[in-house]
């Protein structure tokens, strides 16, 4: 059994479909109200909040991703993600489950965007980042020290056709041409940024989730270099039919924008990962899994767009 905490979000989704059409048919999605996603998946309703509710989720697996997202709220990620990580590495340890950690990039030190590895320094420098970065520490102490296998697969900024709504790329860019207004950009429209392909990071997760000697070591998931600010909105644009020149987003437009978008209302301590390159390197999953073909954003945005419009 391979089950999937927090399977209702674009990575979950998607990564229920790659599982299944790698050959696994035995697939626990785990939500407050879970859906299929594959005739075969076994459907388990649960609170993730909840200590026993996360051990009975995870007892008879013998993978358990983890690709939950808790409200963009600091708060609410100071209250539940310690507690719940700490839940999944017991329940782990306890049935002995391996873990698969669907991770972000908030825990590396600013100096390091411009080029990120598996081997960037830990310094968040924003509140959230440090969330995260005690997230990661629990999991990597709980597999260096013999407790669970468990592997950190970590993406940059993502888009695709699910979620478009939790992504910055298109709730800047595509929904604002949808709407009819103009498309925007955070900060510097000169510098290249890296979006992960949602399918691309799924796919590429799945795999890991199956590799043994992927676990015990951080991963970054398959990511195209990218594109610069002005290049992302040219494409989308342009794929749209509806040719658009961006504009960088002022300040107190980012505070408004967070009274309508909750992904922007906590967004201001992020704006370092705009104001230089970001550059998401992910050349070991790319060496060690040579015949995986990561989507370029003129492939990507192409698919996006196209079952969005239906």
């Amino acid at each position: 059994m391979q089950s999937i905490l927090g399977a209702g979000g674009p990575i979950g989704i998607d990564l229920a479909k790659a599982l299944k059409n790698n050959g696994h048919s035995n697939i626990r999605l785990v939500s407050r109200n879970p859906k299929k996603v594959n005739d075969s998946d076994e459907l388990f309703p649960a609170d993730l909040t909840n200590r026993q509710q996360v051990l009975d989720a995870i007892k008879g697996s013998e993978i358990v991703y983890v690709t939950i997202g808790f409200p963009y709220r600091l708060k609410v990620w100071q209250a539940l993600w310690p507690p719940f990580i700490k839940n999944v590495i017991d329940g782990c340890e306890l049935h002995k489950a391996k873990l698969v950690f669907f991770d972000n990039v908030y825990m590396y030190d600013k100096t390091e965007i411009p080029h990120q590895t598996e081997e960037s320094k830990i310094n968040p420098p924003s509140e959230k980042g440090k969330v995260r970065a005690n997230v990661a520490k629990q999991i990597t102490d709980a597999y260096k020290s013999g407790r669970i296998e468990a592997l950190i697969a970590r993406s940059a900024d993502f888009y695709g056709p699910l979620g478009k709504d939790r992504s910055v790329l298109m709730s800047l860019v595509y929904n604002a041409i949808k709407s009819g207004r103009g498309p925007n950009w955070l900060k510097a429209m000169d510098m290249p940024h890296s979006f992960t392909y949602t399918p691309d990071a799924a796919k590429a997760v799945a795999i890991l989730g199956n590799k043994p000697e992927a676990y015990n070591q951080v991963w970054h998931l398959p990511t195209h270099r990218g594109l610069t600010g002005e290049e992302w909105i040219s494409l989308v644009s342009e794929t749209m039919g509806k040719k658009k020149k961006g504009s960088v987003m002022p300040g107190f437009m980012i505070t408004i924008l967070g009274w309508f978008i909750p992904e922007m209302r906590e967004f201001p301590e992020m704006l370092y990962q705009y104001d230089q390159d970001y550059f998401f390197d992910s050349s070991k999953f790319e060496q060690a899994f040579p015949d995986f073909k990561i989507t370029t954003p003129e492939e990507g945005i192409k698919e996006t767009i196209k079952i969005l419009e239906g």
